[in-house]
């Protein structure tokens, strides 16, 4: 069993092609895989500027707003047109589509989550309370406010802006937040 750790603020930023923002990539799998060929990526995107999404043609993307005050999202065929300003509530949409970010009042950090739709599905919940977490092989958890302790095969704990995620190792956590206001993003990545 492999626990991989990971502070935000340790993780290298990489302007992304068209200069509108850095993204500071969490994860990508299988080890080594380039934007091309990954079955599925987690990172965090600084938003800076509006501009077009890159397009992932058979990829699903779940993007949730961390802080900032968000992003209208367009989608030039009109079947996407989604206000991104609610800090911790996902939203899905296909990589496919051509989309347009406008910034709504300034920079904004996103928690985005990418998934090969042959290969793999994503699951992201984001949880205030005691849970839990059901077994998964595949999987990443982020404290986003607060500190959490994770109870399962490796006792953890985590705070603000730090994470782990695991690969190929069935595990089962305990989830258990240590302050009223704590969050934590939980995703479950799925065969």
């Amino acid at each position: 069993m492999t626990l991989h750790r990971f502070d935000v603020r340790d993780l290298p930023a990489m302007p992304w092609k068209n200069g509108g923002g850095v993204t500071r990539e969490i994860v990508c799998q299988p080890l080594g895989a380039g934007m091309g060929d990954f079955d599925w990526r987690v990172s965090i995107a600084h938003i800076a500027s509006d501009g077009p999404f890159s397009a992932f043609p058979g990829i699903d993307r779940v993007i949730t707003l961390l802080s900032g005050g968000g992003v209208q999202l367009l989608g030039d065929d009109g079947q996407v047109n989604h206000r991104l300003d609610t800090p911790l509530a996902p939203f899905a949409f296909a990589g496919e589509a051509a989309i347009h970010a406008r910034l709504l009042a300034g920079d904004c950090h996103d928690f985005n989550v990418m998934t090969r739709r042959a290969v793999c599905s994503a699951s992201l919940q984001v949880l205030r309370g005691v849970c839990d977490w059901p077994v998964a092989s595949r999987g990443l958890l982020m404290a986003v406010q607060g500190s959490w302790t994770l109870e399962g095969q490796s006792g953890q704990t985590l705070v603000a802006q730090q994470g782990l995620w695991w690969s190929d190792a069935a595990m089962a956590w305990r989830l258990c937040p240590q302050s009223p206001d704590a969050a934590l993003l939980a995703l479950k990545i799925s065969p």
